[in-house]
């Protein structure tokens, strides 16, 4: 609780500076802003098991294959070095997320990743397209300890799901779901919490009714809308919800589509939480999904302790709190956006 407590002083004050700076007028940029010298560990940490993906969805660097940063597959001894030792970040953390880019259950090793948190004591989640799960996955996944599982099922038929999920399978996810909750009763557990999450966009906003009405009638845990990222949004835009309420974008007065953001020099992920890719590099936020503002490559705890308090990282975030809308990624994410994540 005293890292909580550090980790939002840190952020109020942060927020303050920024408001000083910008009240202040100065156009000599984020190295002028004076962000607080307190310094606390992040609480949460997403770590990538592998950059592959059995599917093709748009918008997605996986689905496309655009990534220009290395692809592979995340050694457990690298997860390990992270959490575990004198230097481990396991007594700070209290949430490890093991999804970035990717779909983990393609590694092999992925029950092991969730043992390397689970030791650690940390509650442990991830998000996959459920297409790899059968009868004994869902065996051994539960046997894993995992605490949140993220199952995502954007349409109620198999046109509607693959309309985005492209090469995608509904029956499979279905199918894994059925495993998932079988194997669970059998153990008697309450693990793994199973989520549906349902991608809305423009060809399966209608079925978010009968969507709601599936995930209670499968006896999932949860049920959570997600709205979509899009980089290009344009008018006929396949993707873009006819509901506004449904979609991150609406037209400026020019008639450009915007995101619906205030885009407040502020950002709570700067302290809170980062992501580590398969291959060790530390990048601010999950936005950043081809590590361009990469700030270092950690081995292990002690060297991602090194870049979290380093020069570029507090430069990046200084960055932030002085014009975040001159940061690229920053100008297509939901921080501070009345929509649903």
């Amino acid at each position: 609780m005293a890292n909580a407590r550090g980790l939002w002083w840190t952020f109020k004050q942060a927020a303050r500076a920024a408001e000083m700076h910008k009240a202040a007028g100065s156009a000599a940029g984020a190295e002028q802003i004076r962000l607080p010298e307190r310094m606390h560990w992040p609480m949460s940490l997403s770590v990538e098991p592998t950059t592959a993906c059995n599917l093709r969805c748009p918008e997605c660097p996986s689905g496309l294959r655009s990534f220009t940063r290395p692809t592979g597959m995340l050694d457990p001894k690298r997860l390990s070095a992270l959490l575990s030792g004198p230097e481990g970040l396991g007594r700070h953390l209290v949430y490890l997320n093991l999804y970035f880019q990717g779909e983990p259950y393609l590694h092999t090793g992925m029950d092991d990743l969730v043992a390397i948190g689970k030791k650690a004591g940390l509650y442990v989640s991830t998000s996959t397209n459920a297409h790899h799960i059968d009868a004994e996955r869902a065996e051994r996944i539960t046997d894993s300890g995992i605490d949140r599982l993220i199952i995502s099922i954007d349409g109620a038929d198999q046109a509607s799901y693959s309309a985005y999920r492209v090469g995608g399978q509904l029956q499979k996810v279905l199918d894994a779901t059925g495993h998932l909750l079988a194997a669970r009763r059998r153990k008697g557990g309450r693990t793994p919490h199973i989520v549906w999450q349902f991608l809305v966009v423009g060809t399966n906003e209608h079925q978010l009714p009968v969507m709601r009405d599936m995930a209670r009638r499968w006896g999932v845990d949860e049920f959570v809308v997600k709205t979509a990222q899009l980089d290009e949004p344009h008018d006929g835009h396949a993707l873009l919800t006819q509901d506004p309420r449904l979609r991150r974008y609406d037209r400026d007065p020019s008639g450009r589509w915007v995101l619906r953001n205030p885009m407040l020099d502020r950002c709570w992920r700067m302290w809170q939480g980062a992501v580590v890719t398969w291959d060790g590099q530390v990048v601010p936020c999950c936005f950043d999904k081809d590590a361009q503002h990469s700030m270092g490559r950690a081995e292990d705890g002690a060297a991602f302790r090194a870049l979290w308090q380093a020069e570029p990282y507090r430069q990046f975030r200084a960055s932030v709190f002085s014009h975040r809308a001159g940061i690229e990624m920053c100008r297509n994410c939901t921080e501070g956006t009345q929509v649903w994540a």
